[in-house]
């Protein structure tokens, strides 16, 4: 059998290989989280009895004694906060570190996009004793500022890794005609350049999100005090304190999973193309 492109076409599972490690990768990531999800809609009895099961009765009171709780939607709230603080100073710190690092030269310019990538290579859990003396001296511990300005420091070295090689890849053209135009630098990086880097900041933003949506570590340095936790502080609570309603644990771990899911989910195409962009520049 020939195919429009005058090849044979004798192998038709020639693919099938590929296919089999992404349904297996895909059900390695699925059923655990499935599992939760449902696990939710079940009593903690029914999951002793048989943990891998499908509902039977479904039961919402779960979900519904979670929605209810002041100390999720508090801690919603925090988290909120959080994502949004970090995320902004990730995006204006990181385009006006990339912009120059990507358009001027100057010397020393490869030491300090050097730097950065170092950035990459500093775990948190090492940094944990300086950290908090630091945010101790500047009186940010037990504040929700002091755990977005750690978490956008921590981002940064990435942000700054994808952001460059787009502005980098801005035709020299356009800069030169913005100029002739009386545009001077910073109206082009706000005029031209951020337009064009539409792409990439999209990625860091979502990326950044995600990250301070889901990281433990930094707020548990920085916060002890109950109303100012976060979910991910929130859930670890929560399953210490019932740990033997399981079913109840389930249900508030799906709830507080969702944010971070439909982040990903939305913008999972755009996160890749920003991502291939920057391994290209």
């Amino acid at each position: 059998m020939v195919g429009p492109s005058g090849v044979g076409n004798n192998r038709p599972f020639a693919n099938a290989p590929s296919y089999a490690v992404a349904i297996v990768i895909s059900a390695i990531v699925i059923v655990p989280i499935a599992w939760v999800v449902l696990g939710g809609f079940r009593t903690t009895g029914q999951i002793a009895d048989h943990p891998v099961a499908l509902p039977h009765p479904w039961v919402g009171h779960n979900y519904a004694h979670v929605i209810t709780s002041g100390t999720f939607w508090r801690e919603l709230g925090n988290s909120v906060i959080v994502a949004v603080v970090a995320t902004s100073l990730v995006v204006v710190v990181s385009s006006l570190a990339a912009y120059p690092l990507s358009r001027m030269r100057f010397r020393g310019r490869e030491a300090v996009y050097t730097f950065f990538t170092f950035g990459l290579l500093f775990p948190v859990t090492v940094a944990a004793l300086p950290l908090y003396l630091l945010l101790k001296q500047l009186g940010l511990l037990e504040t929700l500022w002091g755990v977005a300005f750690a978490e956008a420091a921590f981002a940064i070295p990435l942000t700054v890794i994808i952001l460059r090689p787009f502005m980098r890849a801005i035709p020299t053209e356009l800069e030169d005609a913005a100029a002739m135009d009386g545009c001077s630098r910073f109206g082009f990086f706000w005029r031209v350049l951020l337009p064009l880097s539409r792409p990439a900041l999209v990625t860091v933003i979502l990326l950044s999100l995600i990250f301070s949506w889901n990281n433990y570590i930094l707020p548990l340095l920085v916060l002890t005090e109950p109303n100012h936790w976060t979910l991910p502080l929130g859930v670890a609570q929560y399953s210490s304190e019932h740990s033997s309603d399981t079913a109840g644990v389930l249900a508030f771990t799906t709830i507080s999973m969702i944010p971070p899911l439909l982040f990903f989910l939305a913008a999972q195409r755009r996160i890749v193309g920003g991502l291939s962009g920057a391994v290209k520049g």
